[in-house]
């Protein structure tokens, strides 16, 4: 799916009017560390944004300081790159900023001799201080002065290697006043006389810095559109300024987008280290990293972080995913293509007392219930089987269909079983069950009796499974922000102490020990899992993706609202609802904004939009509008009424999590946003004039009793107002209008 964001509405602008006749982009990491999730978003933005518009994205490498950059970085992000779907497809576009090193050395010769650039000589202590700070001017340096030819002369020997490292760089001539201390004459040349680059050796002693590289290198290759995340914009004046003052080959454009911040994770490089050199994960690549290496080791397919990536959207706007959306993301892409198998992971032994020993019956089970093309799968059933511990209770609570004492319970794509006799040892600890099996009830057969068995588990042969070790990953932080509630900030305190349990000689099937490393599959009822890739025959080991369900969020809190303007500081506290109070004072309406939307891949009169309504991330809603408002522009960055407290629905296979109120004429000939006031803040609740706000209904309740079709009987427009029962609506103190619509209903 082409999802429309504020990105590709500038390039596609910018192609209408003529400005481009292609789309250049540029992945441009620094060679310096493994990849993260982070960096996945960018690779999926410039890669995509490249091939959506038919353009050209390269795989560059920003090497300007070698004491960091090594091959081995540079060989990990073309794999990771490659691993997430991507490609420059040709070799001229796998490009380094030292391929132009001779050309930066020759743009610093022309601002020098332009009077734009200086050697300085001040020690780096000289020049913080020099420099002022965010409420103190800086001041120019004494060697601001210096001649033309001075400034030539030292920048010839430092770059012959006459200088010491440290005892001068060059400085671009920009502004020592300037409220952006990026623009306070920001160095553009360091000395490291004794490097090794990886790419040019030791010919070079002087580097260039990021900043003047990285645009450069844009305008060398031709970058349309340099994409970067929102900690770059103050840069951009320098960006701009080095485009201004230099005879480019191109003009390309810095746009800053929101990075992607995810909680119960850490993705600061320094974090990142800390948790590796203390022994914290065993590498850069272990299952609990977030790494691109590390998720690829779990089992995280690439397509799932393309779908992630494309849920959490592309804006300005600040964001704080939770982790559950990457899991869900992984659920959806594994449950449609995993094979199925059976695995026992802590096991009490059945002896079914009514088998004959030494007979075995082989069963058959899918290997996926919905891809016949994959064909069947062979159990074992014989005298000796084994079942989850969890499978068993000697005195289950209501509704938990488990196996017990006198009960029965039904073996997947096997018999049922009944409880005849319970073992343990010494200490009261269960160690075995002696069961008897029905006969008639082979592969699902129905009982004798009609009776209905309504407990099914897996199970496993205990002399016919495979044996292999099983890492059960979890998340590596217990806190959604790591170090957040610690006064020191220590977010070591934070990792999760269980957040890696190792089991060995687990019991599964025994396909299962003889897939390849990297084949990903459901253990049925325990999660999905993949053959960790350093697994050899004789030595399997299963990393655990993730589990079936979400079960760090089994009891949701509600969504946490952003912190309230001033006006909404006044508010009076919500009450219960009154026995008497009416269908619209029950529903949950705020004030929202669109910050993305994109046709419907399916249905040619839906919108999908995301709509912040003051929540920790926007909201993802269908709104049937296509027929009124025609493109994506006239959707983004409108304030709109948004029902929060809506069961979620499927609208053209689309999960929409609330509505947008819209006013209608009579014959929906027009159909237009109710709009809020402009002062409103996001997530401010809408209430009718005067009334007090009471607690909204829950969801079920809403669709229970038919509250939203009740309130939308008495939503109408009054002179270009919204009513709900006969009173205005408003948000802040001010009415909510729909202006375009003077009289029409609302719903």
């Amino acid at each position: 799916m082409e999802r429309s964001n504020f990105l590709s509405n500038i390039m596609r602008k910018d192609l209408d009017e003529g400005k481009h006749t292609q789309i250049v982009t540029r992945f441009p990491p620094e060679p310096n560390g493994y990849l993260h999730i982070g960096h996945a978003k960018s690779i999926c933005i410039n890669f995509g944004l490249g091939e959506q518009f038919g353009g050209v994205t390269f795989m560059r490498f920003d090497d300007t300081n070698p004491d960091k950059e090594e091959q081995e970085y540079v060989d990990a992000i073309m794999r990771d790159v490659k691993w997430l779907g991507f490609d420059w497809k040709v070799a001229e576009r796998q490009t380094y900023a030292s391929d132009y090193f001779d050309k930066f050395y020759e743009y610093a010769i022309m601002l020098i001799k332009d009077g734009k650039a200086y050697v300085e000589s001040l020690s780096p202590e000289e020049m913080r201080e020099y420099r002022g700070s965010l409420t103190q001017p800086g001041r120019d340096s004494p060697h601001r002065t210096r001649s033309i030819e001075e400034n030539l002369e030292l920048f010839e020997e430092m770059a012959a290697g006459e200088v010491e490292d440290g005892a001068a760089c060059v400085r671009l001539k920009i502004d020592m006043n300037s409220p952006n201390m990026n623009l306070r004459d920001p160095a553009i040349y360091r000395i490291k006389r004794n490097a090794e680059h990886p790419q040019t050796g030791t010919k070079w002693k002087i580097y260039p810095m990021y900043d003047y590289a990285h645009v450069l290198t844009d305008a060398m290759e031709g970058i349309t559109h340099s994409l970067c995340t929102l900690e770059f914009e103050d840069h951009r004046p320098l960006y701009d300024w080095v485009l201004d003052n230099l005879p480019v080959p191109a003009r390309p454009r810095q746009i800053e987008f929101s990075r992607l911040n995810l909680q119960y994770c850490v993705v600061s490089k320094r974090k990142l280290i800390k948790l590796v050199t203390d022994g914290h994960v065993a590498g850069w690549d272990d299952p609990r990293m977030p790494t691109i290496c590390g998720l690829r080791r779990r089992g995280v397919p690439p397509e799932a972080l393309r779908l992630f990536v494309e849920r959490t959207g592309v804006s300005k706007a600040d964001n704080n995913i939770d982790y559950s959306v990457l899991e869900e993301c992984a659920r959806e892409v594994l449950d449609p293509a995993t094979p199925r198998a059976m695995a026992v992971l802590d096991p009490i032994k059945i002896t079914v007392t009514s088998w004959p020993v030494g007979e075995v019956d082989v069963l058959e089970g899918p290997m996926h219930p919905k891809l016949p093309e994959l064909g069947m799968r062979k159990i074992e059933f014989g005298r000796n089987i084994l079942i989850e511990r969890d499978d068993f209770m000697e005195d289950p609570p209501p509704k938990k269909w488990c196996l017990k004492p006198g009960g029965m319970v039904r073996l997947r794509y096997g018999y049922v079983l009944v409880c005849d006799e319970v073992v343990k040892d010494a200490d009261g600890k269960v160690t075995e069950l002696k069961c008897s099996h029905l006969p008639e009830t082979r592969q699902g057969g129905k009982l004798d009796s009609g009776e209905k068995v309504k407990g099914i588990i897996h199970w496993l042969s205990e002399d016919h499974c495979e044996r292999v070790n099983v890492n059960l990953y979890d998340r590596l932080f217990t806190a959604p922000n790591p170090g957040a509630g610690h006064e020191d900030g220590d977010f070591l305190k934070d990792v999760n102490p269980d957040s890696l349990q190792q089991l060995t000689q687990v019991a599964v099937e025994p396909w299962v020990a003889d897939a390849e490393p990297m084949t990903r599959l459901q253990f049925e009822r325990m999660g999905y899992f993949c053959v960790d890739e350093a697994s050899t025959a004789g030595a399997v080991s299963m990393n655990r993706i993730v589990t079936l369900k979400d079960t760090w969020n089994a009891e949701p809190e509600p969504p946490k609202a952003k912190a309230p303007k001033a006006k909404q500081e006044q508010s009076p506290k919500k009450a219960k609802a009154p026995a008497d109070a009416m269908p619209f004072e029950m529903l949950d309406v705020r004030v929202g904004k669109i910050v993305e939307a994109w046709e419907h891949p399916d249905s040619d009169k839906l919108w999908c939009e995301r709509i912040d309504v003051g929540e920790e991330e926007p909201r993802e809603i269908a709104s049937g509008l296509r027929a009124y408002y025609k493109t994506a522009e006239e959707l983004v960055d409108r304030k709109v009424l948004v029902v929060c407290n809506l069961k979620p629905a499927k609208l053209g296979g689309f999960a929409s999590n609330g509505m947008v109120l819209c006013a209608s004429n009579g014959d929906r000939s027009t159909v237009a946003f109710v709009e809020p006031p402009e002062a409103a803040a996001l997530g401010e609740r809408v209430l009718m004039e005067g009334a007090e706000p009471v607690e909204p209904a829950g969801a079920n309740k809403v669709n229970k009793k038919k509250l939203m079709e009740k309130a939308a009987e008495e939503l109408c427009a009054i002179d270009s107002v919204a009513h709900a029962h006969g009173k205005p609506l408003v948000a802040g103190g001010e009415r909510c209008v729909s202006p375009t619509i003077e009289e029409g209903s609302i719903s």
